[in-house]
């Protein structure tokens, strides 16, 4: 038996069965280190479409042919589907193997053996089955040492490094853990040899050349993240085969630690998850008062925020994302609060999944920082989105800033931020938006299920509604921008790309359908309001 998992030809040669025929190898001698997968046994012209590769093919030689064409297409299409070895039985087929054969399988490579005395294939076969089985359960009892040396590592305090040296000692190579871009996690090596000097330098290789496929030089092996589509891969393990081959048996170590790692990991997630959750539930608790500012202090404390003597801020992202997938608010929450680690300031930070949302509370040393730490984080907080691949499908997540003020102002303002990062969904994408510059879309968004609302914007803007679902082109698009910019023509025609008659007609077309004034104030203010009152309105 060999570490492929499987016997040789040479060892299936000496087994009592085909040692009892008289075994003459008479073609590829060199080669009897080949790998038997399975024994068959045929008699048919065209056998080798029966076959997948690997087998040791007995046979009388009633299937080879008469005519040596015949004979050499036989075993030219055994040697193309990768046999390990033929065995033909001399006996009334053949008293001794034609030249033809003898030459065809030499020039193919195939091992070619005759038997001089009849031996009883079944028998042969499974002999060299129970060889084979017997050879992977003793691949299987190794592979589940390491198994247990890794549970072991672990139930003694060990973590993920302590796994992968074991692996790495059993392959006699370096092992690494990547997160599922290729981003580095955790590298080992042996204990002994070359690899064990610098895994490093052999990982920098391996990125030279990404297509890790499994290979002869490397294997990658899946790491299962407990949840479907693009979660159902956590990490993936790579063995880089720099010093010694990487054979089967370490295909299944690597599988069976692969599982190990999973559990840590996904035990690590859960635990971040809930730490996030439970930062999120207090910041809740705290918005909506049933947290007193006389206690928040010391229990923000308890969850690692020490904020200095300024005052806090809080601030909340609202994704378009949904958060409710198995472990999407822990991937969040880690990638965030990486990003967060350059801003220099104290952050409390939390998730609130079922919301998609991200309520934090940071620290200032003065107001006059609000602007400028309020860039940082907004930048933090979308790059943490993008980082935990969250930012591939639907609006960009809308980040407000609330007022900044004590811990007895902190539950206002978180609840304020709340709901304005609500209400700013389908206004213009911006880094951030002042919760204290929403307010009249916050009112509107508080009453989008009153059935007053909805009228008010039928009566100001229907008609231009039922024009552009009518016509081209489109008038609401003209009228947002011509109030936006206060009225002035030029500036919306250059926005606009129209010149100014056009942009002209378009403004007397918009007047005549609402038969409205355009210059009049009330009247600009009314079409405003109705404007952002569209985006909230429920339909009826």
């Amino acid at each position: 038996m060999d570490n492929q998992g499987g016997i040789t030809v040479q060892r299936a040669l000496e087994l009592p069965g085909l040692r009892s025929g008289l075994p003459e190898v008479v073609a590829c001698a060199d080669r009897l280190g080949r790998t038997v997968r399975w024994v068959h046994a045929g008699e048919v012209p065209n056998i080798a479409s029966l076959l997948k590769g690997g087998e040791l093919l007995l046979t009388t030689g009633l299937g080879l042919g008469t005519r040596p064409a015949e004979q050499r297409a036989f075993v030219r299409r055994l040697a193309d589907r990768g046999i390990a070895a033929l065995v033909v039985e001399l006996g009334p087929r053949f008293t001794r193997l034609p030249a033809t054969l003898v030459e065809t399988a030499r020039a193919a490579g195939l091992p070619l053996v005759q038997l001089h005395r009849e031996v009883p294939f079944v028998a042969v076969t499974e002999e060299v089955h129970t060889e084979i089985v017997n050879g992977h359960y003793a691949l299987l009892q190794r592979a589940e040492e390491v198994h247990r040396r890794c549970t072991e590592a672990l139930l003694g305090g060990g973590g993920i490094p302590q796994v992968l040296r074991i692996l790495a000692d059993f392959t006699a190579n370096p092992v690494f853990l990547e997160t599922t871009d290729g981003q580095l996690l955790y590298a080992a090596g042996p204990v002994a040899g070359d690899a064990a000097a610098d895994p490093l330098q052999v990982w920098e290789g391996l990125r030279g050349q990404r297509e890790v496929e499994p290979s002869g030089n490397a294997l990658v092996i899946d790491v299962p993240g407990g949840g479907h589509g693009t979660g159902s891969v956590r990490a993936r393990l790579v063995l880089a085969g720099v010093s010694a081959p990487l054979l089967p048996v370490h295909r299944m170590a690597a599988e069976r630690t692969a599982g190990v790692l999973a559990v840590v990991l996904m035990q690590a997630r859960q635990e971040e998850e809930l730490a996030a959750r439970g930062r999120g539930d207090f910041l809740t608790d705290l918005a909506e008062g049933r947290i007193s500012a006389d206690d928040a202090p010391a229990q923000a404390r308890v969850l690692g925020f020490r904020p200095g003597a300024g005052p806090l801020l809080p601030m909340v992202m609202r994704l378009s994302t949904d958060l409710g997938a198995s472990g999407n608010g822990a991937v969040l929450a880690r990638a965030v609060l990486e990003e967060l680690a350059s801003v220099g300031v104290p952050v409390l930070l939390g998730v609130r999944p079922v919301e998609g949302r991200v309520p934090l509370l940071v620290s200032l040393r003065a107001e006059s920082e609000r602007t400028a730490v309020a860039d940082r984080v907004a930048a933090a907080l979308r790059a943490g989105v993008e980082r935990a691949g969250l930012d591939r499908a639907g609006a960009p997540p809308a980040v407000v800033v609330g007022v900044s003020g004590s811990w007895a102002a902190a539950s206002a303002g978180l609840r304020h931020a709340a709901e304005t990062a609500t209400a700013a969904h389908g206004l213009p994408p911006r880094p951030w938006y002042d919760a204290r510059r929403l307010d009249i879309d916050l009112l509107l968004w508080r009453l989008r299920e009153h059935p007053d609302l909805a009228a008010f914007v039928d009566r100001a803007i229907g008609a231009l509604r039922v024009h552009d679902a009518a016509s081209r082109p489109p008038l609401l698009p003209t009228l947002e921008t011509y109030l936006a910019h206060a009225g002035r023509k030029a500036e919306t025609a250059r926005e606009l790309h129209l010149n100014r008659q056009t942009l002209y007609n378009r403004l007397a077309r918009i007047s005549e359908l609402l038969g409205a004034d355009l210059d009049d104030p009330e009247t600009v203010l009314s079409l405003s309001l109705a404007l952002r009152a569209r985006r909230h309105v429920v339909p009826s």
